[in-house]
């Protein structure tokens, strides 16, 4: 299995602003497991097959968002976004980031990313970690300023 995130991916620099990273894409045989697994007739088969997508493929953010997606319970979408999340902080790195500028929505190979932080900071909500909440919805925005909550509803 080749790593897409080890390839270096240079960010774009701006006089208008900050430096912006896009996500190199994933690798199109996990994608094509994962378009397979959301296709799955019930809740618990797609669980199940997202689940052995992001086995064989774990750092595949989408993977992961779609996981939080699926989960049983809080808890369980809790930690599914939680790795999707730092798995997604890795990734932006080795492609460039230095922990500020923007990674937008507007880039199909950000939205794992952003769809597991978008994800943790409902969950987050949910279970009173108010603080975690707060600052992913934060951070959700200074990496998107036009990041809305309907934006991961629409491609879901």
């Amino acid at each position: 299995m080749s790593d897409p995130s080890s390839d270096a991916r240079p960010i774009s620099l701006s006089g208008s602003g900050p430096p912006e990273t896009v996500l190199g894409p994933e690798e199109a045989t996990a994608d094509a497991a994962l378009a397979d697994a959301m296709a799955r007739s019930t809740a618990s088969e797609r669980r199940d097959a997202v689940s052995a997508v992001v086995a064989d493929w774990p750092r595949h953010l989408e993977g992961w968002a779609r996981l939080g997606d699926l989960a049983r319970d809080a808890m369980e979408g809790y930690s599914a976004y939680r790795v999707g999340y730092h798995r997604g902080l890795d990734r932006l790195r080795q492609s460039g980031w230095r922990g500020s500028g923007y990674v937008r929505w507007q880039h199909p190979t950000n939205r794992g990313f952003l769809r597991a932080l978008a994800g943790l900071a409902r969950v987050a909500d949910q279970i009173g970690e108010v603080d975690e909440a707060e600052r992913c919805a934060l951070f959700l925005r200074q990496l998107d300023p036009g990041w809305t909550a309907a934006m991961t509803e629409e491609s879901s």
